[in-house]
């Protein structure tokens, strides 16, 4: 599993690998993968070798709308990079509605999730499912998994560093920066599709497009606006997601109408830097605070000014900054914000922090 970190296979073979290596260990009959925003963690593709994705429709709806055990959200505010259903419910896994309404009748009778995160970035995550007979997971599989699941995470990072875009993005034209819009129905198929949103279905996560009619970025984006307008408390940030050639993606959604029922707009924009400020510092492995004052920073607040935001200290913040500039690779503010604000080198940035690699400032000039 070690060694799958630095192999920058696509996230999809990845998967497989890790599945071939964990599946006689952990003793599971069905997994399902995903891919997430990494600043985020919203899902934003599906992998099964096992389930029928036909019943996905269901579990994207649980996912936003349902307060469960145990869900990916959970698993990362507790500190943990996994948990079973059995454990978590205290032996009684009838107490979660996923497992009522899905685990159970899939015939399956205990589930593990992990989180695949790595240097702060929620780069994927999965289920693991395994049959009844096999009993309950046993607290030395969970250990493992725990231990499993941030060297998957290393993986996928780099793999979005490989996989990322070539070549500065201007060079594509004024085309590639246009907006583009997508009305889905309440089955979250299409209505209608501008012609850019109609090419960019074709390279947007595109694995489960049978499925739902779009890409499962769009679904998740637009169940979302559905649970706001609803008055769940649910987030609704942007989605990020990349597409087969490597770009950055950002999704917003809105609700076209009263009822949750109402069609649901998407609009699709090319990501600039501010959009993938989250993803770059999650790639370099900022914590909180770190992020905090070097968002400070970009905004051009003098270190007093940001000691007076965080009521911390000059010296604090100057600590802060130095860790920031030693994990970019920068030596001062103005390459740090030259770094992040380079509109036409935004994917190659996130390439650079997936790998631990010095970015360049200058711009190849």
């Amino acid at each position: 599993m070690a060694e799958l970190c630095s192999s920058g296979l696509p996230s999809t073979e990845v998967y497989g690998r890790a599945d071939a290596l964990l599946r006689p260990v952990l003793g599971y009959d069905g997994v399902c993968w995903h891919d997430s925003d990494p600043a985020t963690g919203l899902v934003t593709s599906v992998v099964s070798p096992d389930l029928r994705l036909s019943d996905f429709h269901a579990a994207v709806e649980l996912e936003v709308w349902g307060d469960d055990i145990a869900t990916f959200p959970v698993i990362r505010r507790s500190g943990r990079a996994a948990e079973t259903l059995s454990r978590a419910t205290g032996g009684r896994p009838d107490r979660s509605l996923r497992y009522r309404d899905q685990i159970r009748p899939a015939g399956y009778g205990d589930e593990l999730r992990a989180v695949f995160d790595s240097r702060g970035g929620r780069w994927g995550c999965a289920a693991f499912m395994r049959a009844p007979d096999r009993g309950h997971y046993r607290p030395e599989e969970l250990a493992l998994a725990n231990a499993a699941a941030p060297l998957i995470g290393a993986a996928l990072r780099r793999s979005a560093a490989e996989t990322g875009a070539v070549g500065p993005i201007a060079s594509e034209g004024p085309a590639a920066h246009a907006p583009a819009v997508l009305v889905v129905g309440p089955d979250n198929r299409v209505l209608h599709a501008d012609e850019r949103a109609e090419e960019l279905l074709e390279r947007l996560c595109a694995d489960t497009a049978v499925l739902f009619g779009v890409p499962l970025p769009f679904v998740m984006a637009a169940e979302h606006a559905r649970a706001v307008a609803a008055g769940r408390p649910v987030p609704q940030p942007p989605l990020r997601a990349r597409t087969t050639d490597g770009r950055w993606h950002v999704l917003h959604a809105s609700l076209l109408g009263r009822s949750t029922r109402s069609p649901v707009a998407v609009v699709i924009t090319l990501a600039g830097p501010a959009e993938l400020i989250p993803v770059t510092f999650a790639a370099y492995g900022l914590t909180d605070r770190e992020a905090q004052v070097a968002l400070y920073a970009v905004r051009g607040l003098s270190t007093a000014e940001i000691a007076a935001a965080l009521l911390v200290s000059p010296y604090t913040v100057q600590d802060h900054l130095k860790a920031v500039f030693d994990k970019t690779g920068v030596r001062s503010r103005r390459e740090f914000v030259a770094m992040l604000l380079t509109a036409d080198r935004a994917d190659a940035v996130v390439a650079a922090a997936a790998t631990g690699a010095r970015p360049d400032v200058t711009g190849g000039q």
